[in-house]
């Protein structure tokens, strides 16, 4: 249940994402301003970070997968470490979105920031 969960946060991101994308393409096809190319720098480091969180909460889940399978074979050393290796992956991708939310938050910070002026 929590992984389905965790895939949707993450496909919900990713569209919000490439919502914003499209937004910037297409309102500034005349002019660039300074902003909206600090935008564009933050949002191609958002994407990428996201490509790792996808890339490590998937292998995360396959090896839970691959623990349990081992486990029924009775194999238990082995699926401790695959269960050791997949909290490992799950860790690193909490930490990866963790950071990607806090550059999500300077990508707002940037925006109020130029509406002020």
């Amino acid at each position: 249940m929590d992984q389905a969960r965790t895939q949707n946060g993450i496909k919900h991101r990713f569209l919000v994402l490439a919502q914003l994308v499209r937004q910037l393409h297409g309102n500034n096809r005349v002019e660039v301003h300074d902003i909206v190319v600090r935008q564009i720098h933050n949002l191609k480091k958002r994407i990428g970070l996201m490509k790792t969180m996808q890339l490590l909460a998937v292998i995360s889940f396959i090896l839970c997968s691959l623990s349990l399978t081992l486990m029924y074979l009775r194999y238990v050393q082995s699926a401790h470490v695959a269960f050791g290796l997949s909290l490992f992956a799950l860790t690193a991708s909490l930490v990866v979105s963790l950071y990607e939310v806090w550059l999500s938050t300077g990508a707002i910070e940037l925006e109020l920031s130029d509406m002020e002026r």
